[in-house]
């Protein structure tokens, strides 16, 4: 079934990154150790915020909740890419594929929406400091999760029904390391037209807006941090929202690499950027939130080692 009109029944094959056989072992490792480090981080900072009554604030609740997100990103991708590493049977059925475009969709719009809510609260916390607490109360932290949750699983369901309208041609293989929404619709020999103005239009709800809401909200608290008029009060402030700038930079910045062109350009060259973004920004947030924060710091030494942390000078 290399050629002429199939619905996808017959599913597809995943090519990866290279097919070149003295090169399967090396990425092999290299993502089996990046899966391994992102799951780890991640686990420790969702354990270490559990356990750890100190934590229990919106800020790290949103924390823990973008770490839960980020597990499972990479095991709805990675898992399978490392079975085609070490398999000559690198297909994926259609059902298999659909399965992974929607919890890949899904999961980054959740991941989206979940730092919009944690730039709110870092406006809260340094523009309304007095008002923090009643604002920021459980039963809303609650509420804008379950918001976030419903808003990526409608976004994940619009798309993933829209591709099953989808009728495909010519070879059945994706040069990419999972089912991606781009290189499926580059495979259609149908009209796509309603799903690309679906991914316009949902996008600019989904990511536009959440991003000039944090770009607006961090516009206010810069101006809030000025106005300090001490020089520690104004490190303080920057450094609870340094992370959360980092990791929204990072996440933005890799999602622009590979979303922000026309249909017709998106090629295989963008795997790199797809890695960056699948694989390294959930890899890298527990070390960027960890990094500088002596809370999660205090946290992970209690959880790891127990009493002898509180020995240590």
């Amino acid at each position: 079934m290399d050629g002429g009109n199939w619905s996808g029944d017959a599913g597809f094959l995943l090519l990866g990154i290279s097919e070149m056989p003295e090169q399967q072992p090396i990425f092999f490792w290299m993502f089996l150790c990046m899966y391994l480090v992102a799951v780890v981080g991640n686990v420790l900072i969702i354990l270490a915020i559990a356990s750890h009554s100190r934590l229990h604030t919106p800020m790290y609740f949103f924390l823990a909740n973008l770490s839960f997100t980020d597990l499972f990103f990479v095991t709805n991708t990675i898992p399978k890419m490392l079975v085609n590493l070490q398999s000559q049977n690198k297909a994926i059925s259609y059902a298999g594929c659909l399965t992974q475009l929607y919890f890949l969709v899904s999961l980054v719009a959740l991941d989206n929406l979940i730092l919009a809510a944690m730039a709110y609260d870092r406006y809260m916390a340094i523009c309304h400091p007095l008002h923090y607490t009643t604002t920021m109360s459980p039963k809303l932290c609650v509420s804008l999760l379950a918001l976030c949750w419903v808003l990526s699983v409608l976004y994940g369901l619009i798309h993933t029904l829209l591709m099953t309208r989808v009728v495909f041609c010519g070879p059945r293989k994706i040069h990419y390391i999972f089912c991606e929404m781009y290189i499926l619709l580059r495979l259609a020999c149908s009209n796509t037209q309603v799903n690309q103005m679906t991914l316009v239009g949902t996008g600019c709800f989904y990511f536009l807006t959440p991003l000039g809401f944090m770009i607006l909200s961090y516009v206010c608290i810069l101006r809030a941090i000025l106005r300090i008029p001490s020089d520690t009060g104004k490190c303080k402030a920057f450094s609870t929202c340094a992370s959360h700038w980092a990791v929204v930079s990072l996440f933005y910045g890799t999602l622009s690499m590979v979303y922000l062109q026309p249909l017709h350009t998106y090629s295989t060259k963008d795997s790199i950027a797809t890695v960056i973004y699948a694989v390294v920004t959930p890899m890298m947030n527990p070390f960027i939130y960890s990094l500088r924060n002596k809370d999660m710091q205090g946290a992970l030494g209690r959880l790891l080692l127990g009493k002898a942390f509180k020995r240590l000078p």
